[in-house]
């Protein structure tokens, strides 16, 4: 009689934690991964552009957080001091895998990536942020070509949410480990949405100098150089000659 009591107990304990799991687990049900889309599109015009981003997924009774991996080609930047007024005036949290040169051209650049984190309490089914980005110089052309072409790939969308676990690997999705907010150093599990519903990636156009012209350019420099030393050498020469003849007199 004993024994049945133990194993009835062990049947019980089993089916509530097999119930309570698969209760977790369906927080990121297969339906509910499908129902996620995501958009990125560019803004503004010249050498310093908006990265604009919108996520919307189904109905969730639960938190969900977001975490974009965005990787930049060299021909772009973001600047962290400007993400840091940014972070304090909005709180959009934006951190850079490494340190990037503000004023270096794009050909002694590297490119980085970014990780930018979407967080929502409300549970309204959607996130976006708006990033800046900055082109940078490009070597001048020697082709006659006055514009350089500039791709931006679409980023990694990575889930995750503190009232659920994270279920294992599936067709859909997979499980990669990434820090878990911006201002601590703890690693979470987060679900990478592998057939995503997406717009992208963006390009941008970014003048560049005309190489052809260097000589062009050179001749004219100096010849204006010149002209304008001229005419300062002339002005204070006559500046002088008054100055002398009114001592004179």
């Amino acid at each position: 009689m004993q024994c049945f009591y133990f194993y009835l107990s062990v049947a019980v304990l089993y089916f509530i934690h097999n119930g309570s799991s698969q209760e977790v687990h369906s927080c990121f049900s297969a339906e509910w991964l499908k129902s996620v889309e995501m958009s990125m599109k560019i803004a503004k015009a010249g050498f310093h552009r908006e990265l604009q981003y919108s996520i919307q997924y189904g109905g969730a009774d639960h938190d969900v957080k977001a975490l974009l991996v965005q990787k930049l080609p060299s021909g772009v930047y973001m600047d962290e001091y400007q993400l840091g007024n940014l972070r304090e005036d909005t709180g959009l949290e934006v951190l850079l895998d490494s340190k990037v040169d503000l004023e270096a051209p794009e050909y002694l650049s590297t490119g980085f990536t970014a990780l930018i984190f979407l967080s929502s309490s409300e549970k309204s089914g959607q996130h976006a942020a708006t990033v800046p980005v900055h082109a940078r110089y490009h070597r001048p052309s020697d082709s006659g070509h006055v514009r350089v072409k500039v791709d931006i790939e679409s980023p990694k969308l990575l889930i995750r949410s503190d009232q659920c676990k994270i279920p294992p690997p599936g067709s859909s999705h997979v499980v990669v480990d990434a820090p878990c907010t911006l201002s601590n150093a703890s690693v979470c599990s987060w679900l990478e949405i592998l057939d995503l519903k997406e717009t992208g990636p963006v390009s941008l156009e970014v003048p560049v100098g005309d190489a052809t012209q260097t000589v062009m350019v050179c001749v004219v420099t100096v010849v204006v150089t010149l002209l304008s030393c001229s005419l300062i050498l002339r002005a204070m020469w006559k500046q002088s000659t008054y100055d002398h003849s009114k001592k004179a007199t």
